[in-house]
């Protein structure tokens, strides 16, 4: 009796030889007893870092751990596993460890010499399966490098002999199953949720810390969203580690308090809170010293280059004049941009990493530059500031940050980002791209939606037609649908354009359940119904404010022998037919008063009797309505919104003028039942039959309520 444990989640070329050799010990013998368990762990808890463990075998009390050795054990227990060569299967069983590698070049070595040994055989060693067989093609199977050169089939006896052990064993793929069964649970279970977050992070045993490094320039939006999201996911949830916001404020021309608190408001209100808040500014110190050591070491120079003039040397990998500048002059003139003298602001600094790098990004990008505006935080003290390319790598590595996730935009730049750590000798960082969200008819660029707040094309950063947290939140977008969503998209590096009504339709699924129901009528055009068989006296009843839901209390809904209905409603009826007046009951329409003109054929009067005792599910019209008595109609502007851009995907030398949307706000002036007075900002109801809504502005001192559409993913405007 023996207990086999492996770590499922391990390097399957080391675990999978164990669990062939343990499986086909209880295949082959009836009295074999090899307990398997899947602990889901990279590696188990005791055996110092081991991926198996195997327990009481041969009356040993102590466990064995590490495949080879647990391999070891089972053949001393089982001899038949050894066939009748078991030097020979010893000699393959320590040769296993080389199918182990990721990398093809060390790979591709031991495969050739397998193809060349098996050419006039049908097994490893000698004429029957023994645990050679098993542990190589287990270790080959396992490694996803080795499996994929075998289902080439270049290797034309290894791929005969892997499908051969595969086709004359069926119990393979069972112990396969097994050993994937909690992998599948997790995937079919995270397919349903949405996108798959097992990227293999690097080094994680040592712990995670990652860092979302927002510049104070503007406020948050959709793109921002998601790198912060995938940071807390990864650093909270994922790996139980550490997550900074670093604010990489190092541009005072832009930045502003503003942006800095809205952002950490926004960050709170997606559920983000960050172990640590540290800001760039933090480091300028450093920074300075560090850019004074690659001038002394001669990797970095001084250019007063004009902009335009450097843009197309480094386009054409042409040298700039002062990049052979010595040591001496370039700290002179280093100095002179410290000061913010009239000399040193035409100064900047770039590193010397390249004339013609075929990356155009390696090619002497600038580190520093000279700004003698103040800094909303060090104020006059500094008049240089260095690029986010410079200080990124630099304060990740002195912040102790494990795993930068970058998006996919960063890509050119990343050998940059390892430039400066090699060249100043700091603590390398992994990096991780994934590939940013874009939407059609949106602009994520921070700069362009600046433009557009200040031309007054919008009414602020959080006008709701902005892809800003604040701006989508304000359009009706739950925090919580918010998080689903971005979180569904996963960590891909595959760059799309989303649609926005995938992402409406997720916050449906939020706000339908909770919102309470209200009715409206459109106020152009209303007209007035006669009920016969109403109560000659007004009166009211309390009705839930959800169907579904009557946690959400009750409301007030008024009858009266006079009513509103919607024109349009109006306009669909037919004489004599039965309509269902919602909340009420069924009624027949006995006269149908329209005005003079054939062509626009508009409704002025319904003459209805009420039918109570009529079945409502036999009924194809089933409208809302408003009692013009017994209760306060209260006056509602419903607001609905376009795209401000009218093309899906603006290319690099597309002009935003040239596809704006000149006409992007609808404003319907309606009237509301009464229990809408009640409503405060930020609520959010359905006006049955005309949508969801997020209250705006609420009903006070007799100024109509303002609610603002909110998409459901089946028609957005």
């Amino acid at each position: 009796m023996a207990t086999l444990n492996i770590a499922s989640k391990a390097n399957q070329a080391t675990t999978l030889p164990v669990l062939l050799v343990a499986s086909y010990a209880n295949e082959s013998d009836p009295n074999a007893s090899i307990t398997v368990k899947f602990d889901e762990v990279d590696i188990l808890k005791s055996g110092d870092g081991a991926s198996v463990e195997l327990e009481l075998i041969l009356g040993t009390d102590s466990p064995i751990y590490g495949s080879e050795k647990v391999i070891e054990n089972i053949l001393v227990a089982y001899p038949f596993l050894q066939g009748k060569h078991e030097n020979l299967v010893k000699e393959w069983l320590g040769r296993t460890s080389k199918f182990v590698s990721t990398d093809f070049k060390s790979l591709e070595g031991p495969l050739l010499e397998l193809d060349s040994h098996l050419t006039l055989r049908s097994y490893v060693v000698g004429y029957t399966l023994t645990a050679a067989d098993l542990s190589v093609w287990g270790a080959i199977r396992g490694n996803k490098i080795g499996y994929a050169a075998i289902k080439k089939g270049t290797m034309l006896n290894v791929s005969r002999w892997f499908k051969f052990i595969d086709e004359t064993n069926p119990w393979i793929t069972t112990a396969l199953q097994s050993l994937n069964a909690q992998a599948q649970e997790k995937k079919s279970a995270k397919s349903k949720e949405g996108a798959s977050y097992d990227i293999a992070l690097l080094d994680t045993e040592k712990g995670v810390v990652t860092r979302f490094p927002p510049e104070p320039s503007g406020y948050l939006h959709i793109g921002h969203a998601k790198a912060a999201l995938l940071n807390d996911f990864f650093a909270h949830e994922k790996y139980k580690g550490t997550m900074i916001c670093r604010f990489d404020d190092t541009n005072p021309s832009k930045e502003k308090e503003e942006f800095q608190d809205a952002i950490v408001e926004d960050l709170a209100l997606m559920g983000i809170r960050p172990d640590k808040t540290s800001y760039t500014s933090d480091y300028f110190d450093e920074l300075y010293q560090y850019c004074i050591t690659l001038i002394k070491e001669g990797k970095a120079y001084v250019d007063d280059t004009d902009q335009t003039t450097m843009r197309d040397e480094r386009m054409n990998g042409v040298a700039s004049k002062r990049r052979d500048a010595s040591i001496e002059e370039n700290l002179e003139r280093f100095e002179e941009m410290r000061k913010g003298t009239d000399e040193g602001v035409k100064w900047c600094a770039r590193a010397k990493m390249s004339v013609d790098n075929p990356n155009k990004a390696m090619r002497d990008p600038v580190i520093y530059r000279c700004n003698p505006l103040p800094h909303h935080r060090t104020g006059d003290k500094w008049k240089i500031y260095p690029t986010y390319d410079f200080c990124c790598p630099i304060v990740d590595s002195m912040e102790g940050i494990t795993h930068a996730l970058r998006t996919i935009e960063y890509r050119d730049r990343n050998p940059q980002y390892e430039w400066m750590l090699d060249a100043l000798n700091l603590r390398k960082v992994h990096i991780w791209d994934f590939a940013r969200m874009n939407f059609i008819r949106t602009l994520l660029s921070k700069r362009k939606l600046a433009k557009f707040v200040e031309q007054g094309v919008v009414w602020g950063w959080d006008d709701p037609r902005f892809p800003t947290i604040r701006g989508i939140r304000r359009r009706g977008m739950t925090i919580d649908a918010l998080r689903e969503f971005i979180l569904k998209q996963g960590p891909s590096r595959n760059i799309v354009n989303l649609d926005w009504t995938l992402f409406w339709a997720t916050n449906k699924k939020y706000i339908d359940p909770v919102a309470p129901r209200h009715t409206a009528v459109t106020k152009e055009s209303a007209i007035t119904a006669t009920v016969k068989g109403a109560r000659v006296a007004a009166y009211t009843e309390d009705k839930p404010k959800h169907g579904k839901n009557l946690d959400l209390g009750t409301k007030k809904v008024a009858f009266s022998e006079t009513i509103l209905i919607d024109q349009a409603d109006a306009q669909s009826f037919q004489q004599d037919e039965e309509i269902t007046l919602m909340n009420w009951g069924n009624a027949f329409v006995r006269r149908i008063s329209t005005s003079l003109n054939p062509l626009s054929r508009t409704v002025t009067g319904l003459d209805l009797e009420l039918h109570l005792q009529g079945d409502v599910k036999k009924t194809k019209q089933k409208i809302t309505w408003l009692s013009t008595q017994a209760q306060e109609l209260i006056p509602v502007e419903l607001v609905d919104f376009d795209y401000l851009i009218t093309k899906d995907k603006l290319e690099e030398d597309d002009n935003v003028d040239d596809f704006l949307n000149k006409h992007t706000e609808f404003r319907t002036e309606a009237l509301a039942d009464g229990n809408v007075a009640e409503l405060r900002e930020n609520d959010i109801i359905q006006f049955e039959r005309k949508g969801y809504f997020r209250v705006d502005r609420p009903f006070v001192h007799g100024k109509a309520a303002v609610l603002f559409n909110i998409p459901t993913g089946k028609a957005v405007k």
